[in-house]
């Protein structure tokens, strides 16, 4: 009776320490960036998505601009034909948050985002030669539409890439290396989304006379 009386008590006092312990261990672990990984991963992938968003905002200024040069120079069928067909493909061109780390799955989006923008360059500069066309009131508001885009699209794949380079950086250094291997061994490095030569600059879209 007495025995079974005393024993919580006899425990007590070790389990104080143990509690102590972990109390002190968890903002040390916060302190040495436990959660940096997942932290760092999330931003990288929504800073992915908004590169997405711009690129899906792009296309869908597409058809309105074919249509209204169609009704100015309807001639130009070829270049018309290009750049209706780069849409497709680059739309059906998709890749997710998941695939960032598969080269193949980046680069397949990124060679159908640039032949769009190839195909939209030589549009544009077919427009040149109609002069009724370049001042159109629906067309120079397009041209607004596709510059802010453009300049969109600079700014998200440069936020994207920066993202990246500090999650990937957080896997290859130390401590941050060690935490993923033991809390987060599904994490992998990311690829970053680079233009190609002379696609950073956007298109140009000034029509003025």
């Amino acid at each position: 009776m007495i025995a079974s009386v005393l024993s919580p008590r006899a425990g007590a006092p070790r389990a104080r320490p143990a509690l102590l312990a972990l109390l002190l261990l968890v903002p040390l672990l916060a302190a040495c960036g436990v959660n940096n990984v997942p932290t760092l991963e999330e931003k990288a992938k929504a800073s992915w998505a908004e590169v997405q968003n711009q690129y899906q905002r792009r296309a869908d200024l597409i058809p309105n601009l074919v249509e209204t040069v169609k009704g100015f120079a309807a001639q130009e069928r070829d270049v018309l034909t290009a750049v209706v067909e780069a849409r497709a493909k680059a739309t059906q061109t998709t890749i997710n948050a998941d695939q960032l780390s598969d080269p193949a799955a980046v680069q397949r989006f990124q060679a159908a985002q640039d032949e769009l923008s190839g195909t939209l360059s030589r549009l544009l500069v077919t427009v040149e030669r109609y002069p009724d066309l370049k001042s159109n009131a629906n067309f120079l508001a397009l041209q607004s539409q596709l510059e802010g885009t453009e300049n969109r699209i600079a700014v998200s794949r440069r936020d994207y890439i920066e993202a990246v380079q500090a999650y990937n950086t957080e896997l290859r250094t130390i401590p941050g290396r060690w935490i993923a291997g033991v809390l987060y061994p599904e994490a992998k490095p990311m690829q970053v989304f680079e233009a190609s030569v002379g696609s950073a600059t956007p298109p140009p879209v000034s029509f003025a006379k």
